[in-house]
């Protein structure tokens, strides 16, 4: 789901974003607003997207946004076209004219919608493993494989071997949705990090891992 928040300071106008919002499966309306002034951090830091308005009290929508660090994607709604400059200057990525169509409306925030997706899954890709009284930060990405060692799991990286106090069971579960899988009672490999796979073993660079008898047949599938 996407988050956005809506800063626009008429009740029609605020209708019309609702109404096309509700339309929309992937979005998902976090707050309401008629002045940015009254917009937390905290909810700005929960938004995707923020739908903008220029003519606003006390302090105009532009104005507002160059307030902002670190902005969520930002979508102009006004009856103006003469921001549309200053906007894109600040680097909006769509500017909306009312009265504005479901379908103009919809066309932006598809634009948006990839970016912010791929944007979510990369943050999801990072793990904080705590391990010796440190946490350590790790991308998915970046693990070879995974050992279990009685009543932990070594997460090994090219770089470092994390010893935690954790199941290879619940790091199954955690990396389903990835390009891993268990290939041995005691191991979990990154698919992506194989260099060859010869009789009864799988070489991540140099390591040689056995591949248990129960699991070869779905892994064999897994890698055709």
């Amino acid at each position: 789901m996407i988050h956005c928040i809506v800063l626009e300071d008429e009740r029609p106008a605020q209708e019309v974003l609702l109404s096309y919002i509700s339309k929309t499966p992937f979005l998902d309306c976090i707050g309401i607003y008629e002045n940015g002034l009254d917009i937390t951090q905290d909810k700005l830091q929960q938004a995707d997207i923020l739908f903008l308005d220029v003519q606003l009290p006390e302090l105009n929508g532009i104005s507002y946004l160059k307030t902002i660090t670190n902005p969520p994607k930002v979508i102009v709604t006004t009856a103006y076209s003469s921001y549309a400059i200053e906007a894109f200057e600040e680097a909006v990525v769509d500017y909306l004219l009312k009265p504005f169509s479901f379908e103009r409306f919809f066309k932006a925030v598809n634009r948006v919608r990839n970016n912010v997706i791929q944007q979510k899954n990369e943050s999801d890709k990072n793990l904080f493993l705590y391990s010796d009284k440190t946490l350590y930060n790790i991308h998915i990405d970046d693990i070879l494989f995974l050992k279990a060692e009685i009543d932990y799991v070594k997460v090994v990286s090219d770089e470092k071997s994390i010893l935690i106090l954790d199941s290879l069971r619940n790091w199954n579960e955690k990396l389903q949705n990835f390009r891993f899988i268990q290939i041995h009672r005691s191991y979990i490999i990154n698919i992506n990090k194989i260099t060859k796979i010869y009789g009864n073993q799988v070489y991540i660079g140099d390591e040689p891992i056995p591949i248990g008898k129960t699991y070869k047949e779905l892994f064999m599938k897994k890698i055709k």
